[in-house]
């Protein structure tokens, strides 16, 4: 097992004004799987993300990846905690702007003590072409390849991806989810993403979905396709 996270809840404010955003949050992942955290806007999707990353923290619960456990760790040792097991990809990309591609994969390199061959992630993201130019000079589906080399170069056990396709069309939409597909299967990295497109989790090997900050579903995927056949 991975990852487990147990009865984790938060809420945010206080007396009249407190709300409730995750309520006793319980379930594990195996290593290598794609999962989906699947919910409308307020569902507590993206709360559950920032707990399992470390940049938020549950009020009660913990996360634990490997037997290494937020709950009660120093901020130190949170650091080292998402240095050591976590790369993230985010809606918005985040790129340095006056760094070249190449360069900006290169930040996520040297934060890791095992990265990965850097040119050798460059080819498999399909930006050999591009590495020596600075953000600006990319598409969007460029960007977010970036991004993702720049998660992955760390060679991370877990892959956050918050929206990755949400700034996104369609078919370069596809492209990002067949690329996170390839790097499951090239890495065996285990990958979570947070969606509201309900169409994504077909290519997932594990749903979990969200409503009111509640887990209403959780369950293996039996007719998983690839991310290249996904339609909505």
């Amino acid at each position: 097992m991975l990852l487990e996270i147990k009865s984790l809840c938060k809420s945010y404010g206080k007396d009249e004004n407190k709300l409730q955003v995750l309520k006793d949050i319980t379930f594990s992942i195996q290593k290598g799987e794609i999962c989906v955290l699947l919910g409308p806007s307020g569902s507590g999707k993206s709360t559950l993300l920032n707990i399992i990353g470390g940049i938020d923290v549950a009020d009660s619960g913990y996360v634990s990846i490997d037997g290494d456990k937020t709950k009660n760790m120093s901020e130190k040792e949170l650091t080292m905690y998402r240095r050591k097991h976590l790369g993230y990809v985010f809606q918005m990309y985040n790129l340095i702007p006056n760094l070249t591609l190449k360069e900006n994969i290169e930040v996520g390199e040297y934060l890791s003590d095992n990265p990965l061959d850097i040119n050798e992630l460059i080819n498999v993201l399909e930006l050999s072409n591009h590495e020596n130019k600075i953000p600006n000079q990319l598409s969007g589906g460029q960007q977010q390849r970036t991004a993702i080399g720049r998660a992955i170069i760390k060679n991370p056990d877990i892959l956050l991806c918050d929206e990755p396709t949400g700034a996104l069309d369609y078919k370069t939409s596809k492209a990002i989810l067949k690329l996170l597909e390839d790097v499951n299967k090239k890495y065996k990295t285990t990958i979570i993403m947070v969606t509201h497109n309900d169409a994504i989790k077909n290519m997932a090997d594990r749903i979990i979905k969200l409503k009111d900050g509640e887990i209403r579903k959780n369950y293996l995927n039996n007719e998983k396709i690839s991310a290249e056949e996904l339609e909505w």
